[in-house]
């Protein structure tokens, strides 16, 4: 059994790579359905002794199944945004507390102490339903920030607009997390000159305006707020880690969180840096659930654990997670 801290104390690849192959084996011994499709695949457990050669499950279980891995008593359960009608993905979670050290590690990691921040968050789609994990980490956020002037933004939108004019003329640090289309929305209702704000997009028009491709999106949003560059969030119901990237649009992943390209021809092998694929993530905070999965987006893999989204395989859902179709 690998224990928690052990996860989130990974200094070096090798040890990922041990740490890996043994929740690999666990899950496979105590999840179902993983089980089911890893003898599906006629694996060999006793053979897998690389990250390549482990199974991942296709994130679509997610939405058919109970993906678990013990039997303790659920304390949260995650849930994509879809449109009416659509089949959703649900996210069986035993102990929150992971999720909680996930994500206050690789901000903390990124941006270092959230008491130096406000955090403003535009996130109405997302606020408008219950089961997101999105706003369940952005709250804890903003009450770790301790400022009086963090908080939630719906439609107010004069609001938020006042309130980050008067921060950022006062010299305070802020982040504002919001969703693509209603940060565009802003920007339409305000053209801003901001120097001390760090705009971090979420992803997703959720079906609100067209896609658009990130550097046509990241060039309207930096003209609009006035900043060098924007920021980015990659994270999704189905897991339990985030990874950031600083303005580039190469996200950057936390010690604990691994990216494999797999080639679109054959989900079974992988392709070399900087070469087109499915993302593969193992996301070892997922140890109750799944740490293995097969997103459907296509991105490029880059040195030193870092990778690119590129869109997302035709014919999937489209929704958050920075994921902008080509």
């Amino acid at each position: 059994m690998v224990h928690p801290q052990d996860i989130f104390t990974i200094s070096s690849h090798k040890q990922f790579e041990k740490i890996a192959l043994k929740v690999f084996r666990f899950q496979y011994e105590n999840n179902k359905v993983y089980k089911e499709f890893c003898d599906f695949l006629k694996t060999d457990v006793q053979k897998v002794k690389s990250l390549q050669q482990i199974p991942f499950l296709p994130i679509q279980f997610f939405k058919s199944h109970e993906v678990v891995s013990n039997t303790n008593e659920i304390q949260e359960t995650f849930t994509s945004s879809g449109t009416t009608g659509m089949i959703t993905s649900q996210h069986l979670v035993t102990d929150v507390s992971l999720y909680e050290q996930s994500y206050r590690l690789a901000f903390s990691e990124c941006y270092g102490n959230i008491e130096d921040y406000a955090v403003l968050a535009l996130l109405p789609s997302y606020l408008e339903r219950s089961g997101s994990s999105l706003i369940y980490m952005v709250k804890d956020l903003i009450e770790l920030s301790n400022n009086e002037h963090s908080g939630f933004y719906l439609h107010n939108y004069d609001e938020l607009i006042s309130k980050l004019i008067e921060l950022d003329n006062s010299g305070q640090n802020v982040i504002l997390i919001g969703v693509t289309y209603a940060l565009l929305d802003l920007i339409e209702k305000q053209n801003f000159q901001l120097k001390n704000t760090i705009i971090m997009e979420t992803g997703g028009m959720k079906g609100q305006r067209k896609e658009m491709i990130r550097e046509e999106l990241h060039q309207i949003l930096c003209s609009g707020f006035g900043v060098p560059s924007i920021h980015s969030e990659y994270g999704m119901t189905e897991l339990l880690s985030q990874a950031y990237s600083l303005g580039n649009g190469i996200f950057e992943c936390p010690s604990w969180m691994h990216i494999l390209i797999r080639d679109t021809e054959d989900a079974l092998s992988y392709v070399d840096y900087c070469k087109t694929g499915g993302i593969n993530i193992i996301d070892l905070a997922n140890i109750n659930s799944c740490s293995f999965i097969a997103t459907q987006d296509l991105g490029k893999k880059q040195p030193n654990n870092a990778f690119e989204v590129l869109g997302r395989f035709d014919h999937s859902d489209i929704r958050g997670c920075n994921l902008m179709v080509l």
